[in-house]
């Protein structure tokens, strides 16, 4: 009978008694060990690296690196091989949307017990997506699975260059036609006229739909206009 395999494990939060804390609910759990701990993004990113993890718990607000730059980076250097939980006390809609943006494997609050810690570990070392149900309407279920499908693959080619960037700007909770319009250096005009195409080319109603489409497509779309992805 082939053994269950280890899934290594760091710690990332700037809460020294709650990273004691979670390291305690975990020591019990078959098949995981902690490895490391960090109080801030960088040195998440540098544990993440070093001990080879598996698995990074990641607080969202943090010095020197914040929990979403420091999932990005994680996830970029590993080429994906190193999965990123976001574990935080905010709930809020667009934070959700902007970790798994840039490649959170999941999304969990800090009241969550023990077995549901420990069952969301084990699903983003199998691969899988979760989002706690505690902070995910029914309008941001879909984002969960991010397979494309054919339609959604016809759906990118049919965006322009700038309608695709208007979409991850979108996807990483950046809403206000003022702000696109800055990222993007053009007229808020511009930036409606962009939005107005890209509803009608994706197929969906609103906003909102759009920017869960963004993430769900992620990776594919084109590059921000500061270069990154």
């Amino acid at each position: 009978m082939s053994e269950t395999p280890v899934i290594r494990v760091v710690i990332a939060d700037d809460n020294r008694p709650f990273r004691r804390g979670v390291r305690l609910r975990l020591e019990h759990a078959d098949g995981i060990v902690v490895v490391g701990e960090a109080a801030n993004g960088r040195d998440a990113l540098a544990g993440a690296l070093s001990e080879h993890a598996d698995v990074v718990l990641m607080d969202l607000e943090m010095p020197e690196m914040n929990g979403i730059d420091a999932t990005r980076a994680i996830v970029e250097t590993s080429h994906g091989k190193t999965r990123v939980i976001v574990l935080t006390s905010h709930g809020e809609d667009h934070l959700v949307m902007r970790a798994l943006g840039n490649g959170a494997a999941g999304y969990l609050l800090k009241t969550h017990d023990s077995a549901q810690l420990v069952e969301a570990i084990r699903a983003a070392h199998r691969g899988d997506a979760l989002v706690s149900t505690h902070v995910t309407g029914p309008v941001l279920r879909e984002i969960v699975d991010r397979r494309l499908t054919p339609a959604d693959r016809e759906k990118l080619a049919s965006l322009s260059p700038t309608e695709s960037r208007v979409v991850r700007l979108l996807s990483e909770g950046i809403t206000s036609n003022e702000q696109l319009a800055a990222q993007l250096v053009v007229s808020v005009n511009t930036i409606r006229t962009h939005i107005q195409s890209s509803l009608r080319k994706v197929d969906v109603a609103d906003r909102t739909q759009l920017a869960l489409w963004g993430v769900r497509v992620g990776a594919e779309l084109t590059p921000r206009p500061d270069g990154r992805f």
